[in-house]
């Protein structure tokens, strides 16, 4: 399971033969300037929430791949008023067995609402089970009970991908929790340092991980690693 990150909250997996690139900002995001979205692979596009840091790229990198966009239903209207040929919508608590494994929608307590205000329905995560790895993908959101629905589910993690920024989410603090919560020791942080309101200290985040016996893993943007 190959992972790559490109800035804000935006990573490709390629696991199961295919692509799956989650909440791409790119171009509008100057600490991504050198990743060419053109070079970018995606088989799926996995969107969180409305919110343009997530967004951003989705339309441009669909027409040009043709991935099939996985969101809530009310984002993937949106995408289809707009031209968007393969979608699938999914809502909290559903399931879907895809060719590459299977997509469990979960909830997140957040907002949602897309870049020309029309309504972004509900934010939610992702629990992606395939072959070659599982891994959780909560999007934007603060810490919250349900988290702990997912070792219920029977679902073993190798990694989730948290939200560490604070002031719109999670902070280093509950993502620790969070991680708990999902029975996961080995995170990912996502939606930091992009804007003023989310710059982290990463030595410090890096180090309150570590005296909790966790792994936090910031990539460096353009970064692939292999998790198994």
């Amino acid at each position: 399971m190959k992972i790559t990150y490109y800035g804000h909250s935006c990573f490709s997996v390629y696991t199961g033969g295919k692509n799956l690139l989650f909440d791409p900002f790119i171009s509008p995001n100057e600490l991504a300037r050198n990743i060419n979205i053109s070079d970018i692979k995606a088989d799926y596009i996995f969107l969180s929430h409305g919110h343009e840091d997530h967004i951003a790229d989705a339309e441009s990198i669909a027409q040009r791949t043709g991935a099939t966009i996985v969101s809530n239903y009310e984002v993937v209207l949106w995408f289809q008023s707009k031209g968007a040929k393969n979608c699938h919508p999914m809502n909290h608590g559903g399931k879907w067995k895809f060719d590459f494994g299977t997509v469990k929608y979960t909830a997140a307590a957040h907002s949602s609402v897309m870049p020309d205000g029309a309504y972004g329905g509900n934010p939610g995560g992702f629990v992606i089970e395939s072959k070659e790895g599982n891994f959780y993908y909560s999007g934007d959101t603060a810490l919250m009970m349900d988290m702990q629905l997912i070792p219920l589910m029977g679902v073993k993690l190798n990694v989730a991908l948290l939200p560490i920024g604070d002031n719109f989410t999670m902070g280093i603090d509950d993502a620790i929790q969070a991680s708990n919560f999902v029975q996961c020791n080995r995170v990912i942080g996502l939606h930091y340092d992009t804007f003023g309101f989310i710059k982290i200290d990463h030595e410090a985040a890096v180090k309150k991980f570590n005296e909790k016996g966790k792994e936090l893993l910031l990539l460096k943007i353009g970064e692939t690693i292999d998790l198994k």
